[in-house]
Order: structure tokens, then sequence, then C-alpha cells
């Protein structure tokens, strides 16, 4: 813990003034088991868990409040889950105030939640407007009502509809969909019908996945057999039909996974070189400190990375005792640094220079001459330039110049195809 004290210290000190900080809160909460969901969540109908929950995220954060050497300046705040509209209005409220207590709330800070459809009400919206939010995000996934049933995530399309609708009128000026393609029991023309029916609602951004079947972590995908799930040669037309329908009419993509109408500020961002990625997703700008609240919440300094205990028990136990719950974490050598720097360039800007005390123009040529080859990208000297094909594979581009992939090449998988 000690060691983690003083990464955050350094990088607090580094980013509070100027750029502010960021925030993650992991409200782990549901329901309902979504079979598609990799996140971390714990499934209850009992709404007394969200009180004493509430609570603990706040001594957290009166944690981190004692470490930094003055008041914190927010520049960013994302709610996510889990389902973060699992809890009342009345207690996020509770939680919002309390975070924002005695702390700057930036003139530029983007405060944004995750929501679902069929439980966000007007005083949700209304609540957390009220707190500064201006943006959320609608987990919808597919539209297909078998598809919704055998992934246990049902919403009608006029439940988003009505959440785009309320919170339009309230002022929210940004709303995402979050969209998987490779779900069981999708195909061509049901992948085509979700987004005809997601474009009609005209969100600001949409964000377009690859579904992880990974059942040996999440055993609830077990639900179905690989026979349900779209085969690679699928997969890929099942993201290409939706690139078409999303760019024929106005949306640009956006680094990995996510598309953008004209005026978002994340396409924005993008041309104007300032688009950042974090544990959070892709931003329109960078601060040098990101503190994840809540069970297995991910961290991040300018130098080192550190996650929470994973289950709420433990993530209790430990806040009870005045101390941080952390269960991991990994200070960033100079190659990592490097390595950092090279994947945010090719994930926001499609391009980046090499150091050659990292990669020689050999050892380039032999990790990416395949993909040379296949037009993705580009090598002059060590400067890589992703193609506009190569745009929709740069997930696998990126993967193919990180040292850590390598060390799971004979054993089991852990990563999901990738597109």
């Amino acid at each position: 813990m000690l060691h983690w004290t003083g990464h955050v210290q350094q990088s607090f000190a580094a980013s509070n003034d100027a750029k502010g900080i960021s925030l993650y809160i992991h409200l782990p909460f549901c329901e309902s088991l979504c079979t598609y969901c990799g996140c971390n969540t714990r499934i209850t109908v009992n709404h007394k868990v969200e009180e004493p929950y509430i609570k603990n995220v706040l001594k957290e954060w009166e944690i981190y409040r004692r470490i930094f050497a003055k008041t914190p300046e927010i520049r960013e705040i994302h709610l996510g889950g889990g389902t973060p509209t699992f809890f009342s209005p009345k207690n996020l409220k509770m939680l919002l105030e309390g975070i924002l207590e005695n702390c700057i709330l930036k003139d530029s800070a983007s405060l944004s939640f995750e929501a679902h459809p069929a439980n966000t009400t007007k005083e949700h919206l209304s609540t957390l407007y009220d707190l500064g939010f201006r943006r959320l995000s609608l987990g919808i996934q597919d539209f297909n009502p078998e598809v919704q049933l055998i992934i246990n995530r049902i919403q009608t399309y006029e439940q988003v509809e009505t959440v785009c609708n309320n919170a339009r009128a309230i002022g929210y000026n940004s709303i995402n969909f979050d969209l998987i393609y490779g779900l069981p029991l999708q195909s061509v023309e049901s992948i085509k019908l979700t987004i005809i029916k997601a474009i009609e609602l005209k969100p600001e951004r949409i964000a377009f996945y690859g579904y992880a079947h990974v059942p040996w972590i999440k055993p609830g995908q077990r639900k179905y057999s690989d026979k349900d799930i779209p085969d690679a040669e699928l997969r890929l037309k099942l993201y290409a039909q939706g690139k078409v329908l999303l760019e024929g009419v106005g949306y640009s993509e956006i680094g990995m996974d996510h598309f953008a109408l004209e005026n978002d500020e994340l396409l924005i961002a993008q041309q104007n070189g300032s688009l950042h990625r974090n544990f959070m997703g892709y931003t329109p700008f960078a601060t040098d400190l990101l503190i994840g609240l809540g069970v297995s919440s991910i961290s991040e300094s300018g130098s080192a990375f550190s996650q929470n205990v994973k289950t709420v028990e433990a993530y209790n136990d430990i806040i009870s005792k005045g101390t941080l719950p952390l269960f991991k974490g990994h200070v960033l050598s100079k190659s990592d640094l490097q390595m950092r720097e090279i994947i945010l360039d090719l994930m926001c800007r499609f391009q980046s220079d090499i150091p050659k005390s990292l990669y020689s123009r050999e050892t380039l040529e032999q990790r990416l001459g395949e993909m040379i080859s296949e037009g993705l990208l580009s090598l002059i000297e060590n400067h890589i330039s992703v193609s506009e094909k190569g745009k929709s594979f740069i997930r696998n581009i990126c993967m193919r110049l990180d040292p850590y992939m390598e060390h799971n090449d004979n054993e089991k998988p852990v990563f999901s195809k990738t597109i």
C-alpha cells in the first residue's frame, strides 16, 4: 500500500492543478445475470445492500483524500457496473454528494454513467443531471428478442426510446449505446436490424464491441454452446455490416470499437490529437491520475496500476480496517512506459513511432509482416501507420507488439477472438 501511495502522490501533484484527476466508481450490483457479461458483478434483488456499499466507497475515497496534498480537482467521473441504476436516485445522490464534498469540479468536467434501459427512471436522470452528469451510456447489446432471451438482457425498443427522450428533454447532450456483435444466435440480418433501430434513435456515440466468450472465467456463458456462437468468419461479417451501416449515416470510427457523430467531442478530440484511452474507455482528454473506487476497480497513475479486491465481502472487510482494498498492482518499467505510449498512439491516432531501443526494424517486420502484406498497415523506418482497412484490426495490431501477449502462447486461452 505504501508503494502505491507514493505513485498516487506523485501523479496527483503532476495532474491536479493543470488537468485535474479522473474517478471511476464501480457499482457491482445487478438484479439478474446477463450471461454474456464479463464484468465484475453481484446478483441480488436485495436493495438493502446499497447504503452500506456506498458508505464503504466513501470511506475509500476519504483514505485517498488523506493521501492527496491538497483539495482534489475532478475532471472526470464515470459510474460503471454492474448496474449503477440498480441504486435508487436517493442513494446515488448520497454517493455523489459525498464524493464531491470539499472537492473542486472543474468547469470542463465530464460526468457519465452506465444505465439499464429497463430500470432507468426520470428521477435517476434528473438527480444525476442536477449533480453535473451530461452523458449516459445505455447497455443494449442487441434488439433481437431471441438474442436478448438467450443472453438474459431484455429491454424493449420502446424502453430505450423513452430513456433517450427523457434524457434529452432534461438536458443530456450525449447518449452512448453499447452494442455487441458475435453474440449467440446473431446473424447478418439480425445485426442489420439492430443497427437500424439504434440509428433511428441517433445516439451521439455507439460502442460496437465483439463478444468475449470466456466460459472458463464466466460460468454464466455456459448457458449456450459453441454451436450457438458465430464463428470467426461470421463475426467479421457482423462487424463489417455494422460498420457499413453506421458510416453510411454519418458515424465515424473512433479508435477501437467506437463510432461517433460529427460534432461529438470524441471525434473532435481524435481530429485534434487529444484523444486518450484509459480503463474507463476513450476520453477527449488525458489526466495523470485515475482513481478507481469500489470492488475490483482499477486505478492508474503515471507510473503504476493497482486493482481492488474482487469480492464485496473482502472489500467491505478491508475498508472497515481503514486501509485501501488493494488486491494487486504493477509498477511500469521504462519499456512498459514506452509500450503504453505506442499502444495509446495506435488506439487513438492509428500511428506511432517505435523506439529502436524497443524494437529493431527487423523485429517489427517479423512481427507485423503478415499485416503489412494484407494492407492493414505500412512500416516506414520505425513508423507504423494503420490503413483504413487496418482500423478494424487495431486490437490485433497492438497485440502483435505487446511483449506480454507472448506469455500465453502455450497456455489455456485467456482472450476471446478479437474480431
